[in-house]
């Protein structure tokens, strides 16, 4: 593009960050970085009810897990309220705003006999020539919006939206009370901070026409829009609790990895070609709003979980590892402050990864490796730690003991020659061993995992079930 781009992700600290919202970051953040733009975080939290800092802090964390990072902010519109002052000032100096007196009770009455008249239930424009000034009543301020015409939008995903004036009203501005209202500050906020798109959900385009009017009144140049669909359930109805974790942090407590849900959303709507799996280099080089679906998107978790599968079994061990770590600590699995860096914790990502679709998964199956004190389920103890595996496990113990190249090779030779010694299957051996070592019958391969655990902690957990049967 030949003017440099600059888009914002304005997110309202009223709840968690819904998949929803994260895709609507993720497509102004993959548009900016693939133009070398800017990518602006702004908090809108005029809502003073409802806006909490509990909120901020999760979207904060939302975006920095994700890795979508920002070049300005995050502005609060709480802090700006000079500005959109200002702004209201400038209208009513010019004309085009007024002092509304109407109460509440009186605007719920024309609307409701607007509505017996099958008439669209707006205001009526009763304040809107109104010269006398009412000193001590309440007043809100309206913007005196044109009567007549039509507002055009050229969306860049829907070409051009043509919206009718006589449907509109005199939106208000400014409340009793002297806070903005969201349509007001959001075109003040993207014209101040210098916004060149704005890109965002579908259920804001009928803001969209109110907000040009209002461009134009202040003599801001309008900014490109593009609006995105709705991602539904697979009921097809818009995405809510009930379809599951709506939450970006709660996929992150159930062990999705960041790169997998940014895939998984990047192509949710949008795509190139037939691929599936992008890197985020690939994203950023091939993101273009020529190839985004302006038709609803549908949240399918199993291809979320199939994406999440294959990062986790393609991410590097070490990198995995530092991702684990904190799900380590919040399972239980390791004490905070365990004092393990990632190149321990990496050790027994190989013998995991095939196998695991979470990191929450792979935290549970890598329990026998961090806890030195092996938890039994009772079940399997019972099954198979049994007077009749005694023999075995001694067989074990005096083949691992003496064992000079201590290998895959060198066990899976041990195993096969106590099987052929007992006339017994491997099952039979390995299951008891496994039990001994992990507390459980399901486990990475038993030779991984005597060398994961080493000959010394081996030898350790195998003596204490040989002694306890």
């Amino acid at each position: 593009m030949s003017d440099p781009v600059k888009v914002r992700f304005a997110p309202s600290p009223t709840g968690f960050l819904h998949i929803g919202g994260v895709r609507t970051a993720l497509f102004n953040w993959l548009f900016a970085r693939h133009h070398g733009g800017q990518f602006v975080l702004r908090i809108e939290d005029t809502d003073h009810e409802r806006s909490t800092e509990e909120s901020i802090t999760e979207i904060l964390e939302s975006m920095k897990w994700l890795g979508l990072d920002w070049d300005e902010g995050p502005y609060r519109q709480t802090e700006r309220q000079e500005i959109y002052t200002q702004k209201v000032d400038q209208l009513f100096k010019e004309g085009k705003a007024y002092r509304c007196y109407c109460t509440p009770e009186e605007l719920d009455r024309k609307r409701n006999e607007a509505q017996k008249k099958g008439l669209k239930p707006k205001y009526d424009g009763t304040c809107r020539e109104r010269t006398d000034q009412l000193e001590g009543s309440p007043s809100v301020i309206r913007f005196k919006a044109p009567l007549e015409g039509s507002v055009v939008v050229d969306d860049l995903l829907r070409g051009k939206v043509v919206f009718d004036i006589e449907e509109l009203d005199d939106l208000i501005l400014q409340r009793t009370d002297g806070s903005p209202t969201y349509n007001f500050v959001v075109v003040v906020d993207d014209a101040d901070m210098g916004i060149t798109h704005v890109v965002r959900g579908d259920d804001h385009l009928s803001n969209t026409p109110r907000q040009c009017l209002l461009y134009d009144a202040l003599n801001f140049t309008r900014p490109k829009f593009a609006h995105i669909s709705m991602i539904l359930g697979q009921d097809k109805a818009r995405l809510s609790k009930r379809h599951g974790a709506t939450s970006a942090l709660a996929y992150r407590e159930m062990g999705y990895l960041p790169a997998a849900m940014i895939n998984y959303l990047a192509r949710l709507g949008w795509s190139h070609g037939d691929q599936e799996i992008f890197s985020r280099e690939e994203m950023i080089q091939h993101f273009s709003f020529d190839s985004v679906n302006t038709s609803a998107a549908v949240f399918d978790p199993d291809k979320l979980s199939w994406l999440n599968e294959h990062y986790i079994k393609t991410t590097p061990p070490e990198e995995l590892a530092r991702q684990l770590e904190p799900v380590l600590v919040s399972t239980g699995v390791l004490q905070s402050g365990h004092g393990l860096d990632a190149s321990e914790i990496a050790k027994v990502i190989p013998s995991l990864n095939e196998r695991a679709k979470t990191l929450v998964e792979m935290a549970e199956k890598s329990k026998f490796y961090f806890n030195k004190e092996v938890e039994f389920d009772e079940k399997a103890k019972t099954k198979f730690l049994t007077a009749n595996a005694r023999p075995l496990l001694e067989k074990v113990i005096a083949g691992l003991s003496p064992m000079e190249n201590f290998s895959a090779e060198e066990i899976e030779t041990l195993f096969k020659k106590i099987v052929e010694e007992e006339g017994t299957k491997l099952g039979k051996l390995a299951q008891p061993v496994r039990v001994a070592l992990t507390g459980t019958t399901v486990s990475p391969g038993i030779y991984d995992v005597i060398l994961l655990l080493g000959r010394e902690q081996t030898l350790v957990r195998l003596n204490n079930a040989f002694q306890a049967i």
